[in-house]
């Protein structure tokens, strides 16, 4: 059977996506830095996730941003107030980063800095539920953040997403209790797409997950770091 025109230029263009991320990940590797993607739909939380994430890991990481957004740099104006590189990157008409984009984020931060200093990279990604769980820019792990307030049945309306994610993040919490809204039923729903992923319920308001959250950051930070710690040992 033939493809037609246009499952052919996706499978292309994915393609050639995923050499680009292949290329940012070797860049990652090199530097010693870990990288997460972060996706959510509009106004799940990811820029406050970000600036709680900062106020508390910034002085233990050394971390960077690379803030995707279609037109504005409201968001990354808000994380550059933690004293961190925030590189912006605005998509314009895409829905997405591509690892296009976030090469050339990369790219300025070596230009401004020394990459190897660094630990961590954050890039939050432009908000939908779609296309930014299919295109990878060259993370090490796919971080989901899925709002109560957007319902039980998402993880199964949008299962690209949530078969993607390495960790999801359950967040406004501190709304539950004025909400019907079954926490139980959201986590079953992602088991379903997902039966690997960590899933960590949280609220930026109350704190309620956090610390599990910044635990779950270092660890991975941690393992990531460790094959080039363990290559600068053997080659003493």
């Amino acid at each position: 059977m033939h493809q037609t025109f246009d499952a052919a230029l996706g499978i292309n263009l994915l393609h050639a996506n995923q050499k680009g991320a292949e290329h940012n990940r070797a860049h990652f590797d090199k530097w010693g830095i870990t990288c997460f993607n972060v996706m959510s739909s509009p106004g799940a939380g990811k820029t406050v996730l970000l600036e709680q994430t900062l106020a508390a890991l910034k002085d233990e990481l050394k971390i960077a941003v690379i803030e995707g957004d279609m037109t504005t740099e409201l968001d990354a104006d808000r994380l550059r107030q933690y004293g961190v590189p925030v590189f912006a990157i605005n998509t314009g008409r895409s829905c997405h980063l591509d690892s296009k984009m976030v090469a050339g984020g990369i790219h300025q931060l070596e230009h401004q800095y020394n990459p190897s200093d660094f630990d961590l990279v954050l890039v939050e990604n432009v908000g939908n539920l779609v296309c930014p769980a299919e295109f990878e820019v060259g993370e090490h792990a796919k971080i989901a953040l899925l709002s109560i307030t957007e319902g039980e049945d998402k993880p199964l309306k949008y299962p690209v997403m949530f078969q993607e994610a390495d960790c999801l993040l359950i967040t406004k919490m501190d709304l539950a209790p004025y909400l019907e809204v079954d926490i139980n039923r959201i986590a079953a729903n992602v088991r379903q797409m997902n039966p690997y992923a960590t899933i960590i319920p949280v609220s930026a308001k109350t704190g309620e997950g956090l610390d599990v959250w910044f635990d779950w950051v270092k660890s991975q930070v941690a393992s990531q770091n460790q094959p080039l710690l363990d290559a600068a040992i053997s080659s003493r």
